[in-house]
């Protein structure tokens, strides 16, 4: 039996060839392949400056310091994401709170962020950052965020990993238009991968100079950072305290080739997830939302389980994996979690990301998906529900 994955890479002739000219040069790390993934990135996202590291969480960890998050600050997200997205708050010493989600997208909900800003100012207890998360490749509101960052003075930081090639208000997802910065990841699953890696974008040169510090050990070679006069051509200077944070060549090289194609990638992702919409619009099943006002990069594709399901979502879950069907589910909230429930979070705590936990179930989607794959996993799904085949075609379905 074939095993169909929820996700995987797509990797071509073209990449394996970018990935062999690195090894064949004199460049494996601190070279120009960086660089060059780097300002094509920013261009492609419409932001001035991008910096690529060795994994998302460490993206993220560099934003949250750029902006000085540290102990006794307070960080806010959704409790619908990956725990990096928490840790590395934690990582600065900061505390965290979570943000309940809209039943819709699945993402943090403005309404009731401000209701909790509201509260949190009488009280004293504002956050300094709040990390709105693009969760399955689908925007969040980022213009209402920005606008309750601008009257209780928090910065933003966009987890944009399930995100690029993603778009908002007609601009892409990484613009930082309305946040402070952005962080994408490129794991093997997302849209496009480097094995390992991620990035960060922002519009402030100063915040840029500072990350460009941190991700290499807080040295610079620069003589204009520097307190002393230089000893020698190889003097350097350790400014702060940093990491070891940067991506390779080898990797870069990997991430420039499939950035080619990422337009590709994202339209085959709409093209099977249309497909799904057509073929299982008529069970009793919670298909994913794409509001009309951005355009999802479509990371995942989620179906969620209603509480009285027959099969149940474990069974449903069950089924599909007996087959060879390789679902997951994205995500446990981050508050259950053992770690944070020995912060004091408890369940009920944020009522609607558990009812979304509780039927949460992701479906195999990835550009190299064949159709006939797809079909196959369609008629599982069908039988679990005592559905008749369907026949599945691209005409777009309606959501719940």
């Amino acid at each position: 039996m074939t095993h169909i994955p929820y996700g995987r890479q797509s990797i071509s002739d073209a990449d394996i060839a970018a990935v062999v000219e690195v090894l064949r040069s004199d460049w494996l790390t601190q070279g120009p392949a960086v660089e060059r993934f780097e300002q094509a990135v920013a261009a492609r996202c419409g932001a001035p400056y991008a910096s690529a590291v060795c994994n998302a969480t460490a993206a993220l960890h560099l934003a949250y310091r750029t902006l000085d998050l540290g102990p006794g600050d307070r960080l806010w997200t959704s409790p619908n994401t990956f725990v990096a997205t928490v840790n590395a708050a934690r990582f600065c010493g900061a505390e965290v709170d979570f943000v309940d989600i809209d039943l819709v997208t699945y993402n943090l909900c403005p309404e009731a962020l401000a209701r909790k800003l509201e509260q949190a100012q009488r009280t004293g207890r504002l956050p300094k950052v709040v990390a709105p998360v693009h969760f399955a490749g689908q925007p969040c509101e980022l213009r209402a965020i920005a606008a309750l960052a601008q009257r209780y003075g928090f910065r933003v930081v966009e987890d944009a990993s399930h995100a690029i090639g993603g778009a908002y208000a007609g601009e892409p997802i990484g613009s930082c238009r309305y946040s402070d910065a952005a962080v994408f990841s490129f794991h093997p699953v997302k849209l496009i991968t480097t094995g390992e890696g991620g990035m960060l974008l922002t519009r402030s040169e100063q915040l840029h100079r500072r990350v460009q510090l941190l991700r290499s050990h807080g040295i610079t070679r620069e003589r204009a950072q520097m307190r002393s006069e230089p000893e020698g051509a190889w003097y350097y200077e350790q400014l702060d305290l940093g990491y070891n944070y940067r991506m390779t060549d080898i990797q870069a090289a990997l991430g420039y080739s499939q950035l080619q194609r990422l337009d590709d990638f994202v339209a085959r992702r709409h093209r099977l997830a249309e497909r799904y919409d057509a073929a299982l619009r008529d069970l009793p099943l919670r298909l994913p939302a794409r509001p009309a006002e951005s355009r999802s990069a479509l990371h995942l594709y989620v179906l969620h389980v209603p509480a009285e399901s027959v099969p149940s979502r474990g069974e449903f879950f069950a089924t599909l994996r007996g087959h060879g069907v390789g679902v997951n589910v994205h995500y446990i909230p981050v508050h259950l979690q053992p770690y944070y429930r020995n912060l004091g979070f408890q369940p009920g705590d944020f009522p609607l990301a558990e009812r979304y936990y509780a039927g949460a179930i992701s479906l195999p989607l990835y550009p190299d998906l064949q159709e006939a794959q797809q079909d196959r996993v369609i008629e599982i799904i069908r039988k679990c529900f005592g559905a008749p085949a369907r026949r599945t075609s691209g005409a777009k379905a309606k959501h719940a």
